[in-house]
C-alpha cells in the first residue's frame, strides 16, 4: 500500500494547484479514479468554472456517513529556494519532498490509495470524499462545498480533516478572519496638509484602535482556554499607501486578521471596528471631504472548530490510532465549516505543520505508513 501511496503522491504533487490557478485537472483525475472504483461522483464548480470541489460517496446514499477530507490547493512557490523542482516529488532519506507533500496532498494521497479496498467491502455505512478548492485562501471551497451539502440534504456524521498534525487528534483550533480595509481621502501638496485628507494618517489611526482591541481581548479569554495564547488575537499584516514624501495620500489601504478562540469575540471586534469607523474616523475625514470614506473587504471569515461534548469523531479516530492525547492547535482549517453544518469533526493527518508552507517541503515515510493503518482499520467501522 505504501508503494501506491508513493506513485499517487508524485501525481498529485505533479499538478501545479497553486491558489491563483485552477485545480480542475487534479480534480478530474481524482474523480475519474474515484468513479471507476463505482463511486458515486459529484464536481461542484465555482462562479468562474476555473476551480471546483469533488465530493464522492462509495456505500449506500444515507445519513450518517464518515468525511475523509482535504484540499487540493498549495501555496505559491515564487521567491522560495528549493533545492529540487517543487512539482516533482523526490525521495530522500525516508522523506517525499515537494510542494503539498504534507499540506496536504499526502493525506489525499494516502486516501486514494486505500480507496479500492473501502469499494471492495460491503459497505453498511456510507463513506464521503471531499476534496475542496482555496482553503489557503479564506476556505472559500469549503465554504460552497458546505451550502450545496445542505441544499442537497446531504448529512454526514462525521469529518476526518486530514491537515498535517503528526497524527495526532486535534479537536480544537482558532478561527481565522481576513480583512482589508480601504481608505479613501482626498490628494494634496505636502506643504498643505490641512487643504487634503490624509488617507495613510487615518489609515494609522486605525490600527491604532486594533492595538487597543489586542489588549481588550486579553481578558475576555475563556477560563478554561488550551489555545497558546488562550485569548483572541489580531495582527496587522500590511499598511500600503502614499506616493511620495511631498504628497497627501489619498488612498491606503491595512491587511489585518482576527483568530477567534469564541465566536463572540468575531461579534465583538466587528462591532468595536464598526463603531469607530463611522462614530469616529469617517465624520471626521467628511467633514473637509464629503466624498472620503472607509470600506472594509472581507477575505475570509472562518470560524474555529470548538471541542465538543460527546463527540464521535473523536471517539473514532482515537480507535482508530490508538491515540489518548487529544489536543489543540492555533492554526485554522476547513473544519469549523464542516462542523457549522451538523458533523461531528477532528483534524487529524500525516507530517508536521512546521513543514508547511516552506521550500523543501516534505512528509516523512513513516508518518504516511501511520496515517494508511489509520485508515486500514476505518474498514472495520464501514461494515
Amino acid at each position: 500500500m505504501i508503494d501506491d501511496t508513493k506513485d499517487i503522491l508524485a501525481e498529485l504533487i505533479a499538478f501545479p494547484t497553486v491558489s491563483t490557478d485552477s485545480n480542475l485537472h487534479m480534480i478530474q483525475w481524482l474523480a475519474q479514479r474515484l468513479g471507476d472504483l463505482g463511486a458515486q461522483v459529484e464536481i461542484w464548480y465555482d462562479a468562474s468554472g476555473n476551480k471546483a470541489n469533488l465530493f464522492a460517496t462509495l456505500g449506500p446514499m444515507r445519513d450518517g456517513g464518515i468525511v475523509l477530507s482535504g484540499h487540493s490547493d498549495v501555496v505559491p512557490v515564487a521567491d522560495q529556494d528549493w533545492t529540487t523542482d517543487p512539482f516533482e516529488m523526490v525521495e530522500r532519506d525516508g522523506k517525499w519532498y515537494g510542494r503539498g507533500a504534507c499540506d496536504m496532498k499526502g493525506f489525499i494521497a494516502a486516501v486514494m490509495a486505500m480507496a479500492p479496498r473501502y469499494a471492495a467491502l460491503d459497505l453498511q455505512r456510507p463513506l464521503h470524499f471531499a476534496f475542496t478548492y482555496d482553503e489557503e485562501t479564506g476556505c472559500l471551497g469549503a465554504q460552497a462545498l458546505a451550502e450545496q451539502l445542505a441544499e442537497q440534504g446531504i448529512r454526514p456524521a462525521v469529518a476526518i480533516i486530514g491537515e498535517p498534525t503528526m497524527m495526532k487528534i486535534i479537536e480544537g483550533h482558532k478561527g481565522c478572519c481576513e480583512y482589508s480595509t480601504h481608505f479613501t481621502g482626498l490628494e494634496g501638496h505636502g506643504s498643505s496638509p490641512d487643504l487634503g485628507v490624509n488617507a495613510v494618517e487615518y489609515a494609522v489611526r486605525f490600527v491604532g484602535r486594533l492595538m487597543e482591541l489586542k489588549d481588550e481581548l486579553k481578558p475576555r479569554a475563556p477560563a478554561n482556554s488550551r489555545f497558546d495564547p488562550p485569548w483572541t488575537t489580531i495582527n496587522t499584516g500590511a499598511l500600503i499607501g502614499g506616493v511620495a514624501h511631498n504628497v497627501i495620500p489619498g488612498k491606503a489601504r491595512v491587511d489585518w486578521e482576527m483568530r477567534p478562540v469564541q465566536k463572540s469575540d468575531m461579534t465583538f471586534v466587528k462591532d468595536a471596528v464598526h463603531d469607530y469607523v463611522t462614530r469616529v474616523l469617517e465624520p471626521a475625514m467628511q467633514e473637509f471631504y464629503p466624498d472620503a470614506g472607509i470600506e472594509t473587504e472581507v477575505i475570509g471569515e472562518v470560524g474555529g472548530l470548538e471541542p465538543m461534548e460527546p463527540s464521535e469523531a473523536r471517539e473514532l479516530v482515537s480507535a482508530l490510532t490508538g491515540g489518548n492525547d487529544v489536543g489543540v492547535v492555533p492554526f485554522g482549517t476547513e473544519a469549523g465549516i464542516f462542523q457549522d453544518i451538523g458533523m461531528s469533526v477532528v483534524v487529524c493527518g500525516p507530517g508536521s505543520i512546521a513543514q508547511a508552507h516552506k521550500p523543501d517541503e516534505f512528509v516523512a515515510v513513516e508518518q504516511m505508513e501511520q496515517c494508511l493503518d489509520m485508515l486500514e482499520r476505518l474498514c472495520a467501522k464501514l461494515v
